[in-house]
């Protein structure tokens, strides 16, 4: 894909996520690899209205060579993906709702509830809280990119990477979709997991689709049903606590003496 063409993807990127509440105002940034270096958003710009002459190219340490407008400072977000994936050439970064709400609470999306999302990101974890736009965030993903196409940013947002733009969009995309049902479904009741046995035939056909992302079965993602513990609650009253308090204290003086 030659260099033009690469900007209008990006621009048209752009716009998907404005449009579909991925990014507000002039959140997110985006990438594509071109060769030994990075084409990306500026700083300061709203995605939805990206111009190609707005980009800028910068070597594959973030270091900015060309464009009128300053890099975005969240480049070496970008820098340490490209460094642990090869085969990644493109990321979006966004703030999606549904998905950042996951962030902000500190809840991964592991488990596994529809086969598309099993399919097509297996796990989602939560990276460290980094400050954003300094090298603590971008070191906070070092341990995880190699392992996951998404990733939630604790208290800011979700990255996702692929083949292309497109695919790394479809990722986000995907990811907000999913967090959002997820959120919906925990105020029905009890979500449903599918079986051990129906995530590995999910796996199974993977390569089927498309899909050269890492094993993520291997790491014990998704959490299926057998993988649920379950956890009995008991309920004592006020006295009741006081009488095992008094027990235990009791038990405990025997102890001393013996």
């Amino acid at each position: 894909m030659d260099e033009t063409t690469c900007r209008e993807w990006i621009c048209e990127i752009g716009r998907r996520m404005y449009a579909k509440d991925i990014v507000a105002a002039n959140e997110g940034n985006l990438s594509i690899r071109m060769g030994n270096r990075l084409l990306a958003t500026p700083t300061g710009v709203c995605k939805g209205f990206l111009k190609p002459e707005d980009l800028v190219i910068t070597d594959l340490e973030g270091e900015q060579i060309s464009g009128e407008m300053k890099v975005s400072t969240e480049i070496l977000m970008h820098v340490v993906v490209y460094k642990h994936r090869q085969d990644v050439h493109a990321i979006c970064h966004g703030h999606p709702v549904y998905a950042t709400a996951h962030a902000v609470a500190g809840i991964p999306l592991t488990e596994a509830l529809m086969p598309e999302v099993v399919v097509t990101l297996g796990c989602v974890p939560v990276a460290p809280y980094g400050t954003p736009s300094t090298r603590e965030l971008a070191d906070s993903l070092v341990d995880l990119v190699p392992n996951f196409d998404a990733i939630l940013l604790a208290n800011h947002g979700a990255i996702t990477y692929g083949a292309d733009l497109e695919q790394a969009f479809f990722k986000i995309e995907i990811l907000e979709h999913f967090a959002k049902i997820n959120i919906l479904t925990r105020s029905l009741g009890e979500p449903t997991l599918l079986s051990r046995e129906a995530v590995d035939k999910l796996f199974a056909v993977r390569e089927k689709y498309g899909i050269t992302a890492p094993e993520f079965r291997q790491f014990g993602c998704p959490v299926t049903a057998e993988d649920e513990v379950e956890v009995e609650t008991v309920t004592l009253s006020r006295n009741e606590l006081e009488d095992l308090l008094e027990q235990v204290i009791l038990e405990m003086r025997k102890g001393v003496k013996a």
